[in-house]
């Protein structure tokens, strides 16, 4: 506490030493760039490799394993933590970019999560899945996001406090439509649809159905761009009318 305060002109000193040393760094020739950038780069390239043989060789693999059905081109970068028995389905070309958590209960049979064709999760995603969450084509999911399907817990305070679980009839399945962006750390939860091509902004609670080619963003979630264009091959993209027939096409109305 003395030099913090530097009390005296030798702890003033010793502060000052202190602070020089904090921020001091390797003097670093120029000729020399060149070799400690290849080290830097032979120090990445050796982590990138090791990481993929250990993503082909075991986690891959042993998570290949444990779903129902796996399909191909699938990227695990880390090995998912499953708790419970959730029956899980992978598509192909499904990216997962670092961690991810999948909660299941024993409140239902046959809790399933299904994450289709060419879905992106990003890193330290969670699903809560005690009946079932789809993800379907084409959707990216951000970083830090929470899917749930039910509140963990029952609303009614004595039934809370006896530690009982929540009514079946509160856990409602979600569904997140192809073509979906769904922000960082965003919630998504029990009973919601997230239209197809819709957009979740970072940091949103999502409690009800989300238009298709909407932007929602806040807590609650809400309605803040209408008409996002759709791609040529959907549904949307046809005359209202022929769109209105498809099945799905009032989802999050």
């Amino acid at each position: 506490m003395k030099v913090r305060r530097a009390e005296t002109p030798f702890y003033r000193r010793l502060k000052g030493l202190a602070l020089a040393l904090r921020s001091a760094r390797l003097p670093l020739p120029g000729f020399l760039l060149a070799v400690v950038r290849l080290i830097f780069l032979s120090y990445h390239g050796a982590f990138v490799v090791s990481n993929r043989l250990l993503s082909f060789f075991i986690r891959e693999p042993m998570f290949r394993s444990r779903c129902v059905t796996f399909g191909k081109r699938v990227l695990v970068s880390r090995m998912p933590f499953i708790v419970g028995q959730p029956k899980i389905h992978i598509g192909d070309g499904v990216n997962f970019f670092g961690k991810v958590d999948v909660f299941s209960s024993r409140l239902l049979d046959e809790p399933t999560l299904i994450l289709k064709d060419r879905v992106d999760i990003g890193h330290a995603v969670v699903f809560v899945v005690n009946r079932e969450i789809v993800i379907e084509e084409d959707v990216n999911v951000a970083s830090g996001v929470v899917f749930m399907d039910t509140d963990s817990h029952p609303r009614d305070t004595a039934a809370r406090i006896a530690d009982q679980p929540p009514p079946l009839d509160e856990i409602k399945p979600v569904r997140i439509c192809k073509y979906s962006w769904i922000g960082q750390r965003s919630f998504i939860l029990k009973g919601v649809t997230v239209g197809e091509g819709a957009v979740v902004g970072a940091n949103s609670v999502v409690v009800t159905d989300v238009p298709a080619y909407t932007v929602v963003m806040g807590n609650p979630a809400r309605v803040v761009v209408k008409g996002l264009t759709p791609p040529p091959g959907s549904a949307y993209a046809k005359a209202p009318a022929a769109a209105a027939e498809e099945p799905g096409a009032t989802a999050g109305s």
